[in-house]
């Protein structure tokens, strides 16, 4: 009795791939698809039990079929083939989309091997395989797969040759707008890319959504986020919110963006908009649960660990958010999820930050700048940048800090968060102590609300004996913010100037915004020592570690 290969077809068709690896297994054993006297039903045989495996995810096994497949495709004479090709086309689908092929393609089988060496990170072995296609012969899934290949190969001239090619084919693809844009490309060299052919109708594919430049307007928004322009990027982004209100991609995109700059609050609601809407959402949901991390909401933390858990414990945000959960409890641990989240996936950026921000509370910053230059080299934002500037500070090298700071700077001249890294470099020595003065008041001028300078400018008046200065820039704030860290910080200042009564205030303030936080415990701690009598640790004076850099100081001078 003949094996039905029809049925194997119906069977990956239907999705079930355990059955069809099983029919597949007979088929290719059958004396029908005999290797000598017919080895066009061999090859197209094993193809179709490679189909079934990849898709069982027995990726070495598939890439060992579909490289037999090519084998006996080989030996099939010139006058076979056609033939072959022509008896298979009515049995299979002839989805693009589809792994399973209409007939045997000796291109679609390299790109069903690239994938399958994709899927076991073998990008250098996937890449061999896809430059193995003839660039005619190259369909646009085809071509997006060589866009990624070369980006991860650092090929950026190449990957930004094939992600063009598929907007030309096709606006739509999204995965290419957003690594053009993150390849430096301009909004309007993207948006000129899309297809202006017109159909039968008489109107250009483009001519629908024109009208309302929603794509153009998306393509600006990734272009701003990619050059470090966050507050264009949020405005494009809520722009377009507007007319696809709970869009859950735009909310995402949105929260991501706000928790980047320090919309703690706004980020946070988004992101739980986006899980209202869908429950089973992984993408970004390690960015939301640092930011519960931040706001000490261990109980909303856990719960979410816990549902990433159940929807996919496969995926690297899972990992982080795991990283996060575990900061408080077991350092250690908490790295080794960071890395097994990099192991995942060695280009998610937010597992390269959590592991350097966690090497450096561990006192490691060797080890840090190395997580922070990896995060870099994906894509930069102000937190790699930070992590940077903070490792190099606490290795004493003063340089190289400044170095990253005022990169950071270049890369984002709008941004008060930049301003103020280069202020804390200067900060960190006596000597450039006006200098940090002059920067954190230019970020507050940038941005009147950014907590975070006030906080250092308030430091930095207690730092020189500007005990009062301090207090009046820290009260201005209070009036507006409640933030447990004004709290704290104002104690600190009271406490400095032995008004211990104002200082008790205010750490019990801060304790009850956010009881797990430590600054606040520590300094209360320290405050009921001065209320008893009992003299606490005097704070060691730090060794002045200046940097001359005349050069640097003009390049400064004009970004001011």
């Amino acid at each position: 009795m003949e094996v039905p290969k029809d049925q194997i077809s119906t069977l990956l068709d239907q999705g079930l791939y355990s059955s069809a690896q099983m029919l597949g297994c007979f088929l290719v054993s059958s004396p029908a698809a005999n290797a000598e006297s017919t080895p066009h039903l061999k090859s197209e045989s094993l193809v179709l039990l490679g189909d079934a495996l990849f898709r069982e995810r027995e990726y070495r096994r598939a890439i060992h079929t579909y490289k037999q497949a090519l084998q006996y495709y080989k030996i099939i004479p010139k006058q076979n083939s056609t033939t072959a090709r022509s008896s298979l086309q009515s049995n299979r689908s002839s989805s693009p989309n589809s792994f399973n092929m209409s007939a045997i393609n000796e291109n679609e089988v390299k790109f069903k091997i690239a994938s399958c060496y994709c899927a076991l990170s073998d990008n250098r072995a996937a890449l061999v395989e896809m430059e193995g296609i003839p660039s005619k012969a190259r369909n646009l899934q085809m071509n997006l797969l060589l866009g990624k290949l070369y980006r991860y190969a650092r090929h950026n001239r190449a990957a930004i040759a094939y992600y063009k090619e598929c907007l030309r084919h096709c606006p739509y693809v999204f995965e290419a707008i957003i690594a053009l844009a993150e390849l430096g490309t301009t909004a309007k060299d993207i948006i000129s890319l899309f297809p202006q052919t017109a159909n039968r109708s008489g109107k250009t594919p483009f001519d629908h959504f024109d009208s309302n430049r929603w794509l153009p307007r998306y393509v600006e928004a990734q272009c701003c986020i990619a050059s470090n322009d966050y507050k264009g990027g949020l405005e494009l982004f809520l722009d377009l919110l507007q007319r696809f209100p709970n869009n859950i991609h735009l909310l995402l995109e949105v929260a991501k963006v706000e928790a980047i700059i320090g919309k703690k609050d706004e980020a946070i609601m988004n992101f739980e908009k986006a899980r209202s809407i869908d429950p089973f959402i992984v993408t970004y949901m390690d960015e939301y649960a640092m930011l519960l991390k931040i706001k000490s909401d261990y109980s909303m933390l856990n719960k979410l660990v816990h549902d990433l858990l159940n929807i996919d414990p496969t995926r690297p945000e899972v990992f982080v958010a795991l990283s996060v959960l575990w900061e408080t409890k077991d350092e250690r641990g908490a790295l080794a999820y960071a890395e097994k989240s990099i192991r995942i996936d060695e280009r998610h950026i937010t597992g390269f930050i959590m592991k350097g921000n966690l090497l450096l509370a561990m006192k490691q910053p060797d080890a840090a700048v190395s997580a922070f230059r990896n995060a870099q080299e994906l894509r930069p934002d102000i937190r790699s940048y930070q992590g940077l500037v903070h490792s190099y500070l606490a290795l004493s090298k003063m340089k190289e800090a400044l170095y990253a700071a005022r990169e950071a700077m270049k890369a984002m001249p709008h941004s008060a968060k930049a301003l103020k890294l280069v202020g804390d470099v200067h900060a960190s020595n006596s000597g450039g102590r006006e200098k940090a003065k002059k920067f954190y008041e230019s970020a507050l001028r940038l941005e009147p609300g950014y907590l975070g300078a006030a906080l250092a400018l308030a430091e930095l008046h207690v730092i020189e004996g500007r005990n009062g200065d301090a207090v009046s820039l820290l009260e201005r704030y209070l009036k507006d913010w409640a933030d447990d860290s004004l709290h704290v910080k104002l104690a600190q200042v009271f406490a400095a100037t032995n008004m211990l009564q104002e200082a008790l205030s205010h750490y019990q303030a801060a304790l009850r915004m956010n009881p797990q936080n430590e600054a606040a415990k520590k300094g209360l701690e320290r405050l009921e020592k001065q209320m008893k009598g009992v003299d606490p640790d005097a704070p060691e004076d730090d060794e002045d570690n200046e940097v001359d850099d005349a050069d640097g100081d003009q390049e400064e001078a004009e970004l001011l």
